[in-house]
């Protein structure tokens, strides 16, 4: 997720009424435009309806040829082929995508008759979190500096929390495992979100 300024001016500075575009890489169709309870019970701040919410088509592929990954597990290595047209992908970007997540240490492959792909590790201890910083970085980035190594002065100080909020709230939802969106046993927390209506529309 990038926080992007959609104006000009000083480096760290927010000006009066300019409207931040916030891009998340998260949750699809999920806007983050009000205070909700986070999944832990805590209460995320508030990123108002001049927000809005994108996942970049290379974390989407990544974490849908994770879950297909994941749900096929205890079948034996998959090729990219079979993911891509599961998943309808292009395979040639797929390709591309599947060698991060190899380099990033999510996957495991081999060659031949018999290869293909498979999750290094169990789909439980796999978050979409995890999926989505292996390709596309850290999931919270302001300027495409990490929250906490930014600073604001006057009456932006409080800016900084905010960030760190956002970050933290974007953490929880997208600390799910690739096994419970596999099985389509999401937490409490993320279906009572997603059942709020406000979250199907578009401000």
């Amino acid at each position: 997720m990038s926080v992007r300024r959609a104006t000009g001016g000083v480096k760290g500075a927010v000006r009066p009424g300019c409207r931040a575009a916030i891009r998340p890489v998260g949750v699809v169709g999920l806007p983050w435009a009000a205070a909700r309870p986070a999944v832990c019970g805590h209460v995320v701040a508030p990123v108002r309806n001049n927000a809005r919410m994108r996942i970049s088509a290379r974390a989407d592929y990544a974490v849908r040829a994770a879950l297909q990954l994941a749900a096929s597990q205890d079948s034996g290595p998959l090729k990219a082929e079979a993911i891509a047209e599961g998943q309808g992908i292009s395979h040639k970007f797929l390709e591309g995508i599947l060698g991060d997540m190899r380099k990033g240490g999510l996957v495991q492959s081999q060659r031949g008759g018999n290869g293909g792909y498979w999750l290094a590790r169990p789909a439980e201890t796999i978050s979409v979190a995890d999926v989505i910083r292996c390709v596309d970085g850290p999931l919270v980035s302001v300027r495409g500096e990490r929250p906490p190594d930014l600073s604001y002065t006057g009456p932006a100080e409080s800016l900084l929390t905010l960030w760190i909020a956002l970050r933290a709230g974007v953490r929880e939802v997208l600390g799910v495992s690739l096994a419970e969106v596999a099985a389509a046993k999401l937490p409490a927390g993320v279906v009572a979100l997603a059942d709020d209506p406000e979250a199907w529309t578009n401000p």
